[in-house]
């Protein structure tokens, strides 16, 4: 899991590309080439007052990864496209940072560790594991938006490791930033860090202002600099005179906790971290370590293989690495993220990283209706759990735990974030059955608890009573509320929310706001418990006939509510069809034929005009089900179902109290 696209440098000079990972959507690496660095590639331990380890972090669509692409190649290297970082194919696809990246570039002899992270609180965890790796952050905030929910999360664990951020206000050159919006952005964003707690050190962060699509920064406001200075400069130098060399000695033995987690075919497990003390070589004796209640425990004893860095889009080999650079190993079998890599004679573990509790879970399972196996060729539930179990290896914020009957139950973050684990899989043709979203309550004091988001939504003002009616039966409550500054006819809204309202409520949201709002949350705390939710989705129209769906059924179920299939898609009992017009399930046959006469006339037969379907994207039908209802994912196809195919069946148990 160690970087963007790279490139394996051979010693016969040539080249090439590396395919990508499965296990965690990170590229994996050919370590069988015998390159070594270049000239101008450090070949060995640097002088850790010479380093710098910054983690570039922000809200969702502020421009870290586009920042990255300007800094990356103002030192040199060669962006084969724009968002280069996002190298992984459903980064690429939906145009957003799923996982952390690690690269480094030179700058007037220091050698700065940058670390591109993800802005969606569901990935969270990528941001919370890297943040101990580094002495420096770049806060980016977009100009026009100011600090949001994310901004706000992402703020807290950079303050809680000590860290002095750099206020870099993004986007300057859109016309509705002014030199006041940008004070008011940097008041708000001193407010934050004073709620946040941070010291007067920290409060004293530097600012600067930036265009990162038009590839400049500059140290005072200005929407167009000079030609000359029309470059990164003034930020690279920020970063070498505000961040701090990290404390390392290169003469202590080696340690090292690892951050990341990648599997090559030929060198098996690939760790990266920062070394927190002394120097490591190729052949050097290593083990891992792992701090357990009753003390430090050895996992595996082994050697270094090979040391791996990556500079700029490239990775290539070292001899050797010093205290306070980040560095990949390859030697050891067993050690994973969180455990402690260090020389023989060393027998304390590192500190681990402290992750947010996950905040729903879904149990995935065999997928065991009448179209099981058409699709996929990964169908046991053994299979499945391999891969589960491998997911929650390399990603922290993940936890599976197995339960009855091949099933397992996966504890996430949110649903985007359990949607793209669902989706890899699907891209392996793995089929499986998967449960709506659950929520974790905690239990303190004889008092239920539950997750409580903080949700900040900016809409037009038309639109501001549907949302609000819509986020009232779903436990939301308003703390605050206002005109955004500079979009005439706009309003914000600030409101907490329970995590299990806001389940399935994007898509809502979408169609509320004709797709002209935004709506972003992240985890706040646990509160009591808010109560149960208002009616926030219709009854659904389930198939109780197995075959081919035919436009003449479907023609007269049409007025019923809203169709989910088209013609010609097989179907079976208890197979959702749509969505009822009203609150009750409804049985229907949706592949009646019309039935034939032996009289035959022109006028008689019909033009069937249907209305397009409701398609439902993974994360929508994720959002979508209620309770007593599953989710059929294939390699092709996304279908809802009931939980109980058998109509009676689901009339027995619907009558049976729930939990």
């Amino acid at each position: 899991m160690v970087g963007p696209l790279v490139r394996t440098l051979f010693s016969t000079t040539t080249r090439r590309k590396l395919s990508s990972s499965s296990s965690g959507g990170f590229l994996r690496r050919s370590f069988l080439s015998t390159a070594t660095a270049s000239a101008a590639d450090p070949g060995g331990a640097l002088d850790p007052n010479r380093l710098r380890n910054v983690a570039v972090i922000a809200h969702v669509d502020h421009g870290k990864t586009t920042l990255m692409d300007r800094l990356l190649r103002q030192c040199g290297a060669d962006i084969p496209h724009e968002r280069a970082l996002d190298s992984n194919q459903l980064e690429k696809e939906r145009g957003i940072t799923i996982a952390s990246k690690i690269t480094s570039i030179s700058w007037k002899e220091n050698e700065l560790n940058m670390v591109d992270t993800p802005g969606h609180a569901d990935f969270g965890g990528e941001v919370e594991r890297v943040v101990g790796m580094v002495e420096g952050a770049i806060l980016v905030v977009d100009a026009g938006e100011g600090p949001l929910a994310q901004t706000k999360f992402v703020l807290a664990k950079a303050l809680r490791y000590g860290l002095r951020p750099i206020l870099l206000m993004n986007k300057v050159d859109r016309p509705s930033v002014s030199e006041e919006r940008c004070d008011e952005v940097e008041s708000l964003v001193f407010d934050l860090f004073a709620n946040l707690g941070a010291t007067e050190e920290q409060l004293d962060f530097p600012v600067l202002y930036a265009s990162a699509k038009e590839g400049w920064a500059s140290l005072t406001y200005t929407k167009n600099p000079p030609d000359d200075a029309k470059n990164m400069s003034p930020l690279l130098d920020a970063i070498v005179t505000y961040v701090p060399p990290p404390k390392a000695s290169l003469d202590e033995p080696f340690q090292m906790l690892v951050s990341m987690m990648a599997k090559d075919d030929y060198v098996g497990r690939i760790l990266t971290g920062r070394i927190t003390s002394g120097v490591i070589r190729i052949n050097d004796k290593i083990h891992g370590l792992r701090d357990t209640d009753t003390g430090v425990v050895k996992i595996e004893e082994g050697k270094v293989v090979k040391l791996r860095k990556n500079k700029g889009m490239i990775s290539f080999d070292v001899d050797s690495a010093g205290a306070g650079d980040i560095i990949s190993i390859a030697g050891l079998k067993s050690p994973s993220i969180g455990h402690t890599v260090a020389s023989v004679e060393v027998m304390t573990a590192l500190p681990t990283v402290e992750l947010d509790p996950p905040t729903i879970s879904m149990t995935f399972g065999v997928n065991d209706s009448p179209l099981a196996g058409l699709d996929g060729t990964q169908l046991t539930g053994g299979k499945i759990g391999d891969r589960l179990l491998a997911e929650a290896e390399t990603n922290l914020a993940i936890n599976v735990i197995p339960g009855l009957a091949e099933s397992y139950e996966v504890q996430g973050r949110g649903e985007l974030q359990l949607g793209i684990l669902l989706e890899n899989m699907r891209r392996e043709k793995f089929e499986l059955s998967v449960s709506p979203p659950r929520v974790m309550y905690k239990i303190e004091n004889g008092v239920k608890l539950e997750p409580i988001e903080e949700v900040t939504i900016e809409v037009n003002e038309e639109h501001v009573g549907l949302v609000m009616e819509a986020l009232s039966h779903r436990r939301g409550e308003v703390t605050d509320m206002g005109p955004v500054p500079g979009n005439f006819g706009r309003t914000r809204m600030t409101l907490t929310c329970p995590s299990r309202g806001l389940v399935g409520y994007r898509s809502v949201f979408s169609s509320d706001t004709r797709g002209t709002g935004f709506m972003h949350r992240a985890f706040m705390a646990y509160e009591k418990y808010r109560g149960p939710l208002g009616n926030v989705r219709k009854g659904v129209l389930v198939s109780c006939a197995r075959g081919t769906i035919t436009s003449y059924a479907l023609m007269s179920l049409e007025p019923r509510g809203t169709l989910f299939v088209s013609p010609g898609v097989e179907t079976y009992d208890g197979m959702i069809v749509g969505e009822h017009s009203r609150d009750t399930d409804l049985d229907v046959n949706p592949v009646r034929n019309k039935a034939l006469t032996n009289i035959r006339s022109a006028g008689n037969d019909e033009n069937v005009k249907l209305s397009p379907p409701r398609r439902m994207t993974l994360e929508e039908a994720i959002g979508y089900v209620a309770s007593d209802e599953l989710i059929e994912v294939t390699p092709l196809n996304i279908r809802l179902r009931k939980r109980y195919l058998d109509s009676n069946k689901r009339k027995t148990m619907s009558k049976k109290p729930k939990e």
